[in-house]
């Protein structure tokens, strides 16, 4: 079913490229199938069409009636101007998707036509190598298929799970952000190690595969990071010496604080959005 839908996406940035090279890598999509436009970018649009071969076009060019599914990823300040834009060109069964943080659905629907089917979406940047946890909530003219369309299209970028949309701000805070914080993680466990006088190349590899392996264990097992952790930690070992050090430190503290910080930020921008009058 997939691979005969057209997608287009308005706005070229991180998010769109890194959704775009999951579907190409993941071969759930062909290239030419996949249409990729900014207003004003030249050089990005080039750089697209030679790393993907898909199809990357002025937005004054591209024929919004050819797609199945617009999959909004601008940045969200200029999405009131974009579904302005988008309106008047849109076929009643064409899917609006949105992987903006803090859009709501409803604000969607204020703009678009009436009974225009509107999914929000939240993957994260893993999606260029498969391995996103995203998350769908569908809109008051959407169907279950219109949702299993949604569902088959993300799966090529990792893993989906349906929510609820009151969900979706603390989602935003996790898996939508999340990467940077581990990100920030490795950095440091990095650092650590090459002070320690382990070279840059083997320290990365080595935290890499450590948080790797480590998430692996919880996604096969299905057991709790608690349990794993308490079955790895030996009375008076170096586990126990590096976990004491990461709660006197308030380690789970900061996280929890990141999460919440996200998750907040994600409502203010709804809120923000919500204020304008269309």
């Amino acid at each position: 079913m997939l691979e005969t839908k057209k997608v287009l996406f308005i706005g070229a940035g991180s998010m769109a490229e890194a959704i775009a090279a999951g579907m190409v890598n993941q071969d759930k999509l062909p290239p030419s199938n996949i249409m990729m436009t900014n207003k004003q970018n030249e050089e990005r649009r080039i750089e697209l069409m030679k790393k993907y071969k898909v199809i990357a076009l002025p937005y004054s060019e591209v024929r919004v009636q050819e797609a199945d599914l617009i999959i909004l990823a601008m940045k969200p300040k200029d999405a009131e101007k974009a579904l302005i834009e988008l309106k008047p060109k849109l076929k009643p069964d064409q899917i609006v998707l949105s992987v903006l943080a803090g859009i709501s659905t409803g604000f969607m629907e204020e703009i678009l036509p009436d009974e225009q089917p509107v999914i929000r979406v939240m993957p994260n940047t893993s999606s260029t190598i498969g391995e996103s946890i995203t998350a769908v909530t569908g809109g008051q003219s959407v169907t279950m298929e219109h949702i299993e369309i949604a569902k088959e299209l993300f799966s090529a970028v990792g893993r989906v799970k349906v929510i609820e949309e009151e969900q979706m701000d603390v989602f935003t805070g996790i898996a939508g952000s999340g990467p940077a914080y581990i990100y920030y993680v490795l950095e440091h466990i990095e650092k650590t190690a090459q002070a320690e006088g382990l070279d840059e190349d083997l320290a990365r590899e080595i935290a890499a595969q450590t948080v790797f392996g480590a998430s692996k264990m919880v996604l096969d097992t299905n057991a709790s990071p608690e349990s794993l952790r308490k079955k790895v930690t030996s009375p008076n070992g170096t586990t126990a010496a590096g976990l004491n050090a990461l709660q006197e430190n308030e380690a789970g503290q900061a996280f929890t604080k990141a999460i919440i910080n996200a998750k907040e930020r994600s409502a203010e921008i709804r809120k923000e959005l919500e204020k304008v009058t269309v």
